[in-house]
């Protein structure tokens, strides 16, 4: 039941392809659009996937370096210090678990891994110590791409990071900067952006991106779309809240699977040549929809999150290879030591569980 006047999908992709920014009415007719029309929306949003990225979906895999240590109080975080959610904690891992994970993460058909430390930012032993696990990594898989996610940057830590083999830097902007105070009091928007301007300085991938189902409104919704593609960022997780118990947003759970490929859709209308990443909540909020979420976002998570469960790596490749479309990179062809299915794909330890 529109408000607005839908306009024509194949306009709406036209204009995307074309690099022309949709307007704020438009944006709003995305998200408002009929749900009994969403597979004109999605195959519209599709072309513009198709054009950029072909059938590949690329896999990352998530690996949480420290657990539970945060001193920052996001609302949604269980690792948050207002969290009372019954996380692991530990702190950093040590290389030879870091090298596991990426055998692990190879052996599942991920293209990057994403090395991921709940903190308000990284100390330099931190610095120091991820560094060394990055070059193993990068000795033993060297086409294995490495995103780092440590909380806030301090000046010349980007550039460390880059000189030691780091490929990408994520950290999300979460929400619209007007939304942001009614999610986080410990450290504001501008924090936010100014750590992926210094990703960006120091030629590290942007990633930032987002996370829905937290009271934000449609406004909110358009104002980070734009923000992102304004800053310029590279690859845009796309995130749906998962309201995890003992968290100030648990019980949250107002999302259905056609908002959220309206969600999609937006981002990817705005942001057509960015990588564009479903990533946490992705079961729990499009469920059977799932695949009609890869007809817009070219990127997954495979396996487990930070402190939350996953689909199996083993259903998200058969999802992947059922829809005709091919994973980005071909794990046969990867060097290093043997890693068996189950413990490559099944296994969740402590460092992938969330």
């Amino acid at each position: 039941m529109p408000l607005l006047e839908i306009p024509d999908a194949t306009e709406v992709s036209r204009k995307s392809l074309a690099g022309e920014l949709l307007s704020r009415e438009e944006a709003r007719a995305v998200l408002s659009w009929p749900d009994e029309e969403i597979l004109d929306l999605i195959s519209a949003a599709y072309r513009v996937r198709r054009t950029h990225f072909g059938r590949r979906v690329k896999m990352n895999f998530l690996v949480n370096l420290q657990s539970g240590l945060c001193a920052e109080d996001c609302s949604y975080c269980s690792q948050s210090k207002i969290s009372k959610a019954p996380v692991e904690k530990y702190k950093f891992l040590s290389s030879d678990e870091i090298l596991d994970m990426a055998d692990r993460a190879v052996k599942a058909g991920a293209a990057r891994l994403c090395l991921v430390a709940s903190m308000r930012g990284p100390s330099e032993r931190d610095v120091v110590s991820l560094n060394e696990s990055v070059r193993q990594v990068k000795e033993r898989y060297p086409q294995l791409e490495i995103c780092a996610s440590m909380g806030l940057l301090k000046e010349g830590q980007a550039e460390r990071l880059k000189e030691a083999g780091v490929d990408a830097y994520n950290h999300n902007l979460n929400t619209s900067e007007s939304h942001y105070e009614k999610i986080c009091h410990t450290h504001t928007y501008k924090d936010r952006v100014d750590t992926v301007e210094r990703a960006k300085e120091a030629s590290l991938s942007p990633c930032s991106g987002a996370i829905f189902g937290m009271g934000e409104t449609t406004e909110d919704i358009i104002d980070v779309a734009f923000r992102l593609r304004e800053t310029g960022v590279d690859s845009i997780p796309i995130n749906f809240l998962i309201p995890v118990p003992g968290t100030a947003l648990q019980g949250k759970n107002d999302l259905t699977p056609n908002q959220c490929l309206k969600i999609l859709c937006l981002f990817r209308f705005i942001n057509p040549a960015m990588e564009l990443r479903i990533a946490g909540g992705r079961e729990l909020h499009l469920r059977s929809l799932q695949t009609l979420g890869l007809y817009v976002a070219n990127s997954i998570f495979v396996g487990d999150y930070l402190t939350t469960k996953g689909q199996s790596a083993t259903a998200d490749r058969q999802m992947v290879h059922d829809m005709g479309f091919e994973v980005v990179g071909d794990p046969a062809r990867s060097e290093g030591p043997p890693v068996s299915l189950a413990e490559g794909v099944e296994i969740v330890t402590r460092a992938t569980r969330q």
